[in-house]
């Protein structure tokens, strides 16, 4: 069975606790790593010059002040020790464990694949496959 690495724990640890307990849920289905949670002003900023963005901050769901925690987690498929940046399969995969456990655990959360959330992967303005979200 995969596990959470140190550093993806790390980055787990500044997450809202529903988020921190679906990855942990999530980890025990499928391996993958955990790649960004809280985000300030300055990683933001970056992520958007890097286009792994478009919201300045502090208009994402990864920016929180601490105390308060990440509203969003970056999670990438990994696979052969190796994160799977290419797959887009294996990236869908993880958001149906996501989603199930998240729907098992009334937990509402938002894939960034399917920002409109109407099941066509191929109708959204922004694909962010990494990204899930708590919804409001």
């Amino acid at each position: 069975m995969p596990i959470l690495g140190n550093k993806s724990k790390e980055i787990l640890a500044t997450c809202h606790r529903d988020l921190q307990d679906l990855v942990r849920e999530a980890i025990k289905v499928m391996d993958f790593t955990v790649v960004c949670g809280r985000r300030g002003r300055e990683a933001q900023e970056q992520a958007v010059i890097e286009g792994k963005s478009k919201l300045h901050y502090p208009d994402s769901k990864h920016n929180a002040e601490p105390p308060a925690l990440s509203r969003a987690v970056d999670l990438a498929p990994y696979r052969d020790g190796v994160i799977q940046w290419n797959d887009a399969k294996a990236f869908i995969l993880l958001a149906g464990v996501m989603k199930g456990i998240a729907l098992v655990k009334g937990i509402k959360i938002r894939w960034g694949g399917d920002f409109n959330r109407n099941h066509n992967l191929h109708d959204d303005n922004s694909v962010d496959m990494p990204h899930f979200e708590l919804e409001d």
